[in-house]
């Protein structure tokens, strides 16, 4: 824990030393502005340090306050480095043409503006990812689908992450958002859960009145393994769920077929080999008429796998769209996909941006999404 300490103090630091000078005129808006800093330099590390303790209290309070601490740190850091490029290059050009910018208004006005923009990012986030995310329709375009499958209607729950700050209310309104929308089944995707079965079996209860014709699936991702998987699969058939485990489903529409698969998050076999994922493994015995295969993956980078085992289309999570601005640039530096519809060969894949959020009570420029996905037909690829 001292280097959480040491860390926030070092940041919480960085961003006084490069704002705070340039307030002194403003007496108010100094010291305010210093005291927000040095109280979230002792609450960032406070509430982490609460992640894994009980719900409710003091030890609540503190993690709320951290976690919104350190989603406002990361607007204030970032706009700080931004505004210190701006100056370095406001710096060369005054070298060049000099008395050509007002480099002190320049200096005073970004200083004024970044924690402006912080705040706003951090409130604006918050609203954001407090609320019942709201429905995304997407289309899902498989090459020979059959007629009887036109218009089959998944919905996809991803990244939830019931736990500190997510809880029974929170989930029971993703529920009741779903119902309404009367799907053929229910999917979710992983990171359903941060905690343990006896702390959030009841923040979890209320999945299992989800409606739909055919039930819900459900496939683990990372957080599962973190918080003991073993004990929340038995958990979630327990609530109703069918969790696929490199397996599939056969389910009927009329005279067509469709073959629904899950593989274990990408990373299982680190927890457990016995259940590293395997897409092949997932689709083996599936009748070779089906009308469309359908893979539920964690992550997008089990994408290629899923091309090579002959699925048509995969539904993945994890990436949270990268949850807010600037991480949502950096996502592709360990998955293929961020979010949205991507096609790799004759595979669709389809990545939700999360249902909940994890961390920060914050999303600031990648909202959260419940999704119906829609089977359409669209010409067979050669």
């Amino acid at each position: 824990m001292p280097v959480l300490w040491i860390l926030s103090s070092l940041l919480h630091g960085y961003v006084a030393l490069r704002l705070l000078p340039w307030l002194v005129a403003w007496p108010i808006a100094a010291v305010s502005l210093g005291g927000l800093l040095a109280l979230s330099t002792v609450l960032l590390p406070l509430g982490l340090r609460t992640l894994r303790r009980r719900r409710g209290g003091r030890d609540a309070a503190l993690h709320w306050a951290g976690m919104v601490s350190l989603g406002a740190l990361s607007s204030l850091v970032v706009l700080t480095l931004l505004r210190d490029a701006g100056l370095l290059l406001a710096h060369a050009v005054d070298a060049v043409w000099p008395a050509a910018l007002g480099l002190d208004a320049i200096a005073l006005g970004s200083a004024v503006a970044v924690p402006l923009l912080g705040a706003t990012a951090t409130a604006w986030g918050y609203a954001n990812a407090r609320r019942t995310a709201r429905p995304v329709e997407v289309d899902l375009p498989v090459a020979g689908l059959p007629p009887a499958l036109e218009g089959f209607t998944i919905v996809q729950l991803s990244d939830v992450h019931v736990g500190a700050t997510i809880g029974h209310a929170y989930v029971s309104a993703i529920v009741d958002a779903v119902n309404r929308l009367e799907p053929d089944l229910v999917a979710i995707t992983g990171d359903l859960v941060d905690g343990g079965v006896p702390e959030l079996a009841p923040h979890v209860a209320p999945l299992a009145g989800l409606r739909s014709r055919h039930g819900t699936f459900f496939v683990t991702g990372n957080h599962e393994y973190y918080s003991g998987a073993p004990a929340w699969i038995a958990a979630l058939r327990g609530l109703g769920m069918r969790v696929l485990l490199n397996e599939h489903v056969v389910l009927r529409a009329g005279d067509a077929s469709l073959v629904l698969a899950g593989v274990t998050d990408w990373s299982a076999g680190h927890f457990d080999p016995a259940q590293r994922s395997d897409p092949v493994a997932a689709l083996a015995g599936a009748p070779a008429d089906a009308g469309a295969r359908v893979l539920l993956a964690h992550q997008p980078r089990s994408a290629p796998g899923a091309a090579a085992a002959g699925f048509d289309v995969q539904l993945s999570g994890h990436t949270h769209g990268g949850q807010f601005l600037p991480w949502t640039w950096f996502v592709r530096l360990q998955q293929p996909y961020t979010a949205g519809l991507h096609r790799l060969g004759r595979l669709v894949v389809y990545v939700s941006r999360g249902t909940g959020y994890w961390g920060p009570p914050k999303r600031f420029g990648a909202p959260s999404e419940i999704t119906r996905l829609r089977l359409i037909a669209a010409p067979r690829m050669g």
